[in-house]
Formats: structure tokens, C-alpha cells, sequence
């Protein structure tokens, strides 16, 4: 984690080490695009040897016709040789390159899915959906101009050397006298472009988390006349997004001047050289030649591969955000006291002196709470609003880490809450997200249990209808159906239904009660209830008060103490006789 919460960006030799790893199953691939690229750039050199040697043969008068149609015939041929490596070389490359991609961006969805609640809210939910969406397409818009660069001209620039150093090594040496201001310029590129860009994709993320906000909060937007403020926060957003691209493309120019620089003291010094040499007889005219036209011919790939640093830096920095996200510690959510699987016989659920508190300068919401739930026992924890209820489901099902004490819970464990999501697809689909291998059978038996086989009678495809969006319209109550169906394929052995059934107003109330307790049969369950004929129907009730437990006992024990729990009680009952729905637990 990086600070200010916001999720990890790997380092570079990080990222080194990530991609090298996932290479492993493909380097016989990697090592096959070495080979073939150093052969083609080999090839390459056969143009400018054969011209430096026809200009010295026309200066010996030595060249007749016979001479110029042979050295065409190997020219063309080096010519169409080079060009067959080169393109092949790309193509094996961009393969290995999208594989070792494809596998990033997988593990990267598998880790963010699986990372803690409390660790994506911290960040942001726009930096880990920029970092899938904006980044991963920053890295793979980035290959078709990167890959050929980098293979051709780390190809190019190793053979042009080894040439030039065999031909006279005067030559090379000018050349790597030169090098140095490419370097320089890299240098300087390095130390300046890869913050632009960081900045510029930090910039995307905030935009990210903007729109997506004004999205999930359309609701409230609405409400609250506050379109207009969104719209100006998003402006903003998207501002700063321009000024950073500003930014980084100035970069960009001041570096393009330092490379041509290079090219014009590249080409005096070859210049230089040879004309020294030549006069010293140690060289002749198509021996220069042939050097200038390898080092013409090298500056190409070497000013392509300068061209699109920029573009590396920036799929870079991209790549640098995704890897953060794929090596995020799988124990990230680790906390004092921990989380682990009960081992207790006959105790399912075991809390001690657990406290939480969702900033460290915010007040506790969870103070002090132990509580024992054994296997197989339905308890219900009712309370005002602000009680902890919630907060308390979210520590028990691992979502969020206490800050103090100890949480003990099987390994199994679902929840379900009051915002229900269907997701887009058929009503198979989002059935079998719980259980792949289940079958219609099983599909059908589990609706019937949640008294949900109406909502197949109703889907004009049954379990082929498509739901979502853009889909079949599910209510909500049908909807909360759904997702105790999934519960029941999940089979898991603690289930946490928090207020699961309280978007389904009066009318449903009964039939989502029925379907809760059928959900709940047969394994230990916490239910959050929102209406207290839920808590009167379960083994045991647990009253919170600021984030404390006050009372706990059966529905009947409560009641007759006369404590809390019955004075919500007996407010609850006159109001469903009022038929004003009453107070909520």
C-alpha cells in the first residue's frame, strides 16, 4: 500500500521481476526472437557492405556490368532476407508480449475481486477501475509502436556495432564517442517523463473516481439538485487530466531536440573519421561509405526506439500500476488479532473485545464486543440506526479487518445484503456465479425452496430469460429471491443476511421471511433485522447500543426483562397494528 491508501505502484525492478516471472512457460519463445532478430539485422548489413564495396570497385575501374548485377541480385536479396526476420521477429515478439498481458490482466481482476472492501474504499474504487480499464489499454495500445522499435532497434544497434567494429574499429569508436549524448538525453528523459506520466495517470484515476461516484450516486444527485456540482467536479477532473497530457507532450519535444542533436554529431563524427582515415590510407571510399550508410542505417531504428520512449514510459507506468495491484499481499487485510477459521467444536462464530473504527480519528463504531454464536444457531442483532449492526456483519464476514480483539468464523461464509445485485445475463448465469457446476435441476430446487419458482413462470424464457440490464425487469422483492436462491448453491455454513429483506416493503415482507428462514435451515445464521418479527423468529437476539451489546437472550427472555429490546418491541408491535410498519430493529 502506498500512502494516503491508495493502492500500490511496484517498483520498477518490481515489475521486472513480475513480468519475468510470468514469462516462465515462454522463454524458448523469448530466446527463438533473439535469434531471429540478430539473423535478420545480420542480413541488414549485407546493403551497405555491397555498396562500400561496388564504390570501391568503380574507383579501380574494376566494375563491369556483371559486377553491378550481382551485387543488385545480393542486395535485393539481404533486402527481402531482412525484412522476412524483421517482420517475424515482431510477430513472435507482440505474441509473447500479449500472452505474458493476457496473464497480467487476469491475475489483476482475480486480485482486485479478492482484495478486502475496506482496502478498495480506501483507495478509491476508480484507481483499481482505472488501473483495469485505463491502464491495461494504455499498455495494450502501446505495443503496436513499441514492440517493432524495441526489437528492431536493440537488434540493430548490437549488430551495427559488431559491424562496424570489424570494418575498421575507428568507426565504432566515433560512433560510441557519440552515444553519450543519447544517454544523456535518455537520462534526462527518464528523470523527468516517468513522474509526468504517473501524474497524468494518477489524474485519470481521480477523473475515474468522479464519474464513477456520479454514477453510483445518481440517485442522491438527483435528489439533492446536485448535478450541477458533479458536473463541475467532473470538469475539473478531467482539467487537470488536460494539463498533465500538457505536460507530458512538452516533455516529449525538448526531448526530440536533444535526440536530433545526437543524429547530426552521430553522422560529423563518421564523417570525420573516415575522411582522417581515407587520408591516411587506412581506409578507402567504400569502406567509409559502407560505415555511414550502417550508421544511417542504424540511426533509424535508434531515433524510433527514441520517438516512442515516451510511449514506453507511459505503458510503463501503467504496467507499474497493474503489477501493484497483482502483488498486493494476499494478507493485505491482516490486522491485529487477524481473522482465521473457527476450530472450537460446537462454536461457529467467536468474538473478543473486537473494536473498529473506519478512520483513525472517527470514533469507535464497535467497542468491546464478544460474542459467542454456536453452530447451527440463528441469531439476530437489532438495534437503532447507528447501533453497529452492520458494521458488526461486515467484521464477522471478513469484509472488514478489527482494529482490536480477535474474530473466529468458518471458512464458508456468504452475505447478503440490502443492496442486491443482479447481474447482466441470463437467470442461469447469475445463479451458477455460486455454483458452476450446479444444474437446471438443482437451479429449479433452489428458486422453489426461496419461493422464487413464480419469478420462472413469469420470465418469458424461464431460465434463459435475460436479466440485467437491458433485461427482464426484476422487482426488488424478486430480486432479494434471486439472491437467497444463490445462497442456497453456495451452501455455505455461516450465512449473514444484513437487512437482506428490507427493500421489499409490507407486501412482501412474508413471502422474503419465509424465503430467509428456508435460506438459514440447516446452518448457523446472523441476521441483521430490520423488521422484528425477523429477530422473534430466531434462536437468540442481540441488542447493540453505540457499538456495544446491551442485551442478549431469546426473543421470550428479552421481552419479559422488559429492557431495551421490549420497549422496541412493543413500539414495533403497536405500529404494525397502527399499520405504520413500526420501529426497525
Amino acid at each position: 500500500m502506498t500512502a494516503g491508501g491508495a493502492l500500490r505502484v511496484a517498483t520498477g525492478p518490481e515489475t521486472a521481476r513480475e513480468v519475468w516471472r510470468t514469462s516462465r512457460g515462454l522463454r524458448l519463445r523469448v530466446a527463438v526472437v533473439v535469434a531471429v532478430g540478430i539473423a535478420g539485422a545480420a542480413v541488414d548489413l549485407v546493403v551497405p557492405v555491397a555498396i562500400g564495396l561496388l564504390v570501391d570497385r568503380v574507383q579501380a575501374g574494376t566494375a563491369d556490368l556483371g559486377t553491378v548485377l550481382m551485387l543488385t541480385a545480393v542486395m535485393m536479396g539481404s533486402a527481402v532476407l531482412g525484412a522476412a526476420g524483421a517482420a517475424a521477429t515482431i510477430v513472435l515478439a507482440t505474441r509473447v508480449f500479449h500472452r505474458i498481458l493476457a496473464d497480467l490482466r487476469e491475475r489483476l481482476v482475480e486480485r482486485g475481486l479478492r482484495l478486502p472492501q475496506h482496502v478498495v474504499e480506501r483507495a478509491g474504487t476508480g484507481d483499481l477501475v482505472s488501473r483495469s480499464s485505463d491502464d491495461v489499454t494504455a499498455v495494450t495500445d502501446a505495443a503496436p509502436a513499441v514492440i517493432p522499435a524495441v526489437t528492431v532497434a536493440a537488434f540493430t544497434i548490437v549488430v551495427s556495432l559488431a559491424g562496424l567494429a570489424a570494418l575498421e574499429w575507428p568507426y565504432a569508436a566515433a560512433l560510441v564517442v557519440v552515444l553519450p549524448v543519447y544517454a544523456l538525453a535518455l537520462r534526462w528523459y527518464l528523470r523527468n517523463g516517468p513522474a509526468v506520466y504517473r501524474a497524468e495517470r494518477a489524474a485519470m484515476s481521480t477523473r475515474a473516481q468522479q464519474i464513477v461516484e456520479s454514477q453510483r450516486g445518481y440517485a442522491t444527485v438527483l435528489g439533492f439538485g446536485l448535478a450541477e456540482q458533479r458536473h463541475h467536479a467532473v470538469m475539473a477532473a478531467s482539467w487537470q487530466v488536460a494539463v498533465q497530457a500538457l505536460r507530458a507532450r512538452t516533455v516529449q519535444s525538448r526531448f526530440n531536440a536533444r535526440l536530433n542533436l545526437g543524429e547530426c554529431l552521430s553522422l560529423a563524427a563518421v564523417l570525420v573519421v573516415g575522411f582522417v582515415l581515407i587520408d591516411a590510407g587506412a581506409s578507402t571510399v567504400g569502406g567509409a561509405t559502407t560505415a555511414l550508410l550502417v550508421v544511417l542505417r542504424l540511426l533509424g531504428p535508434v531515433n524510433q526506439l527514441m520517438f516512442v520512449i515516451d510511449t514506453l514510459q507511459s505503458a510503463l507506468a501503467s504496467l507499474s500500476r497493474m503489477v501493484g495491484v497483482v502483488t498486493v499481499p494476499s494478507d493485505v487485510h491482516d490486522t491485529a488479532g487477524g481473522q482465521r477459521s473457527a476450530t472450537d467444536a460446537g462454536i461457529a462464530v467467536r468474538l473478543r473485545e473486537v473494536a473498529f473504527r473506519y478512520d483513525d480519528s472517527a470514533p469507535r463504531v464497535l467497542d468491546g464486543v464478544t460474542l459467542d454464536i454456536a453452530a447451527g444457531q440463528h441469531v439476530a442483532v437489532v438495534g437503532a440506526s447507528g447501533a453497529g449492526k452492520t458494521t458488526l456483519a461486515a467484521v464477522i464476514a471478513g469484509i472488514r479487518p478489527p482494529a482490536t480483539g480477535s474474530v473466529t468464523r468458518p471458512d464458508r461464509t456468504a452475505v447478503i445484503t440490502q443492496e442486491v445485485h443482479v447481474f447482466a445475463g441470463t437467470l442461469r448465469d447469475n445463479l451458477t456465479l455460486a455454483a458452476p457446476s450446479a444444474t437446471d435441476r438443482d437451479l429449479r430446487n433452489a428458486l422453489d425452496a426461496t419461493s422464487a419458482t413464480a419469478l420462472l413462470d413469469l420470465a418469458p424464457d424461464g431460465l434463459d430469460t435475460v436479466v440485467g440490464v437491458s433485461g427482464y425487469p426484476l422487482t426488488d422483492a424478486q430480486a432479494q429471491q434471486l439472491a437467497l436462491a444463490r445462497l442456497l448453491l453456495t451452501d455455505p455454513e455461516l450465512a449473514i443476511l444484513d437487512e437482506a429483506t428490507a427493500e421489499a416493503g409490507s407486501t412482501h415482507a412474508d413471502l422474503l421471511d419465509r424465503a430467509a428462514q428456508a435460506a438459514l435451515d440447516g446452518r448457523t445464521g446472523l441476521v441483521i433485522a430490520h423488521r422484528l418479527a425477523q429477530a422473534a423468529a430466531c434462536d437468540r437476539v442481540v441488542v447493540m447500543e453505540h457499538g456495544r451489546i446491551v442485551e442478549a437472550g431469546t426473543h421470550d427472555e428479552l421481552v419479559a426483562a422488559g429492557g431495551v429490546y421490549a420497549g422496541l418491541w412493543v413500539a414495533w408491535w403497536d405500529g404494525q397494528r397502527l399499520g405504520g410498519g413500526g420501529v426497525s430493529g
